[in-house]
């Protein structure tokens, strides 16, 4: 563990705590941020000048990023009959109905991801103590209850990401992994970024976009320079 801590001072006195980095910096300097033998997850926390106590600004969504998150997703599908084929010929990991309910209910916990058919929802729906508080709850919002369960399932699995704003009105999301190039995680976070802007509430007020900082899963917070960001987003 002091070898980890040494390797993180050393990593953290490169980055300038009071600079706003432009983005290909950024990400170029967060790469070399990552200190753990296990290949980190780069994650951006995006403060917006959003009150998510009031429901018309609250800020969620998803996104197929480019280049995936760098890891296979293990989807469970609620979903019978011709759908749960569909389902399964998607490339679904678990797919099932009250059986696959009784299942989750007896334990089974062995997926990252539920998708779930509307007609489903009143099977899932009983799930919610177990499913809710791991942030599993399939939801229409950002696309994991649907009708094309086929289509849901291919966009998991090529790395879609949820995100909502928190109580500060901060949104946690992760875009890729320390081993991707500079390219790759540079195309993911844009991908983000281009729904975040998409998704401004019209009764947000005033600077939309405070500040945003990337990190690994372990390394130091690199803050980029939002006005950038603002520019480049809005101007798109």
């Amino acid at each position: 563990m002091a070898h980890i801590g040494k390797k993180f001072k050393k990593v953290s006195d490169e980055v300038d705590r009071n600079k706003r980095y432009k983005l290909d910096d950024a990400l170029s300097l967060v790469k070399k941020t990552a200190v753990r033998k296990f290949d980190e997850s780069v994650d951006a926390a995006i403060n917006l000048g959003v009150d998510p106590k009031h429901a018309d600004q609250v800020v969620r969504g998803a996104v197929v990023l480019p280049h995936g998150m760098g890891k296979a997703i293990k989807l469970a599908v609620f979903a019978k009959g011709d759908k749960a084929r569909e389902a399964t010929e998607a490339g679904a990991d678990i797919v099932g109905a009250e059986d696959l309910a009784e299942r989750i209910q007896g334990g089974f916990m062995d997926f990252d991801k539920v998708i779930a058919t509307p007609d489903m929802m009143g099977v899932v729906g009983r799930l919610g103590k177990v499913l809710g508080p791991r942030g599993l709850m399939p939801n229409p919002k950002v696309g994991t209850v649907s009708a094309d369960v086929a289509r849901a399932v291919r966009e998991q699995k090529a790395g879609k990401v949820e995100f909502r704003v928190e109580k500060a009105g901060i949104v946690h999301v992760p875009f890729g992994k320390a081993s991707f190039t500079p390219e790759k995680l540079k195309d993911n976070f844009n991908a983000i970024m281009e729904i975040i802007f998409k998704a401004r509430p019209q009764t947000a007020k005033g600077v939309y976009l405070k500040g945003v900082t990337v990190s690994t899963t372990m390394g130091p917070g690199i803050k980029l320079d939002p006005a950038e960001l603002s520019a480049h987003h809005t101007a798109a």
